[in-house]
């Protein structure tokens, strides 16, 4: 009996350590696989399929997996639900690789690694409310959240030595982050409002879809113009890593506005929905980085 748990420990302690040789590529991984859910979650609301598993926990009342009364819908909605222990154990195997680490990164392991089970719920959640639009939109800004905290452990990972930013950058980054977040929210009451809620039979949030395009639409142009003084101020005052990351992010901007208009005057085809989707999510990765890169590191 001994010998078996000291083999065991032993094992364990070598997996540890070679997923802790791997810590980086699994964080790479985490943000990867975040915004990748991201898209998947588009994909079940652009193909009507919100509702392909018509209750939680379970898919149907009798089963927790799929069948073919469900159809096409039913294998979307599913998948979706499957891939959620893809990013289990991704986050799992790096809070495992960081756990001998004190400090930051292990702590951010853990929101990560915690925040999985407890997006599954919200997702129940939606469902069970028939798709309640507000819902769905929080379900998928606690994704985009998701994805800030990744980048913030890839730069407590990667991030070179640097001072703190000037304060008028700092204040600048996190204004900026503050609008990119009413950017994204705003995306979210954008969708809801429109053809593409998830199912046909789906609630809307009775909205009007112009005018709330519109004001999405101003709030974008209000963040690419901060992201430019961003970009500016930062230059000019030496903060010039921040200065990079903020001349990304505007480019990023620009792609997806651009991408915003067409997907409006072509009546919202479902590639360039989930696409725009995909943005937003770059741009949730964005508006983190420059706001981390404002903190110093040693």
């Amino acid at each position: 009996m001994g010998v078996t748990v000291t083999t065991t420990t032993t094992r364990l302690a070598g997996l540890q350590r070679t997923l802790a040789a791997r810590l980086v590529p699994l964080a790479w991984a985490n943000l990867v696989a975040n915004i990748l859910i991201v898209v998947t979650g588009g994909a079940v609301r652009l193909t009507g399929s919100g509702l392909g598993c018509p209750t939680w926990p379970k898919c149907t009342d009798e089963s927790y997996t799929a069948h073919g009364a469900l159809g096409i819908h039913g294998v979307i909605e599913f998948g979706n639900r499957l891939l959620t222990y893809v990013l289990l154990a991704i986050a799992l195997a790096f809070v495992v690789a960081a756990w001998q680490r004190a400090g930051r990164v292990r702590t951010l392991g853990l929101v990560v690694l915690a925040g999985i089970p407890a997006q599954a719920v919200v997702g129940g959640i939606t469902v069970l409310t028939d798709l309640n639009p507000w819902v769905v939109a929080g379900h998928l800004l606690v994704s985009m959240a998701m994805v800030g905290v990744c980048v913030w452990i890839l730069d407590e990972l990667t991030g070179p030595t640097r001072p703190d930013a000037s304060a008028v950058s700092t204040r600048l980054a996190w204004v900026t982050f503050a609008v990119g977040w009413v950017v994204l929210w705003l995306g979210t009451v954008v969708t809801g409002s429109g053809p593409h809620s998830g199912d046909l039979d789906s609630r809307r949030t009775g909205l009007d879809p112009a005018t709330v395009s519109h004001i999405h639409g101003y709030s974008v142009w209000l963040l690419v113009v901060l992201t430019i003084a961003l970009a500016l101020v930062a230059r000019r005052r030496g903060d010039h890593r921040l200065a990079m990351f903020a001349g990304v992010l505007l480019v990023v901007e620009l792609a997806q506005g651009l991408l915003g208009y067409v997907q409006y005057f072509t009546d919202l085809p479902e590639i360039l929905v989930g696409l725009h989707m995909l943005g937003a999510a770059v741009i949730a990765a964005g508006i983190a980085r420059v706001v981390v890169t404002t903190r110093a590191r040693g």
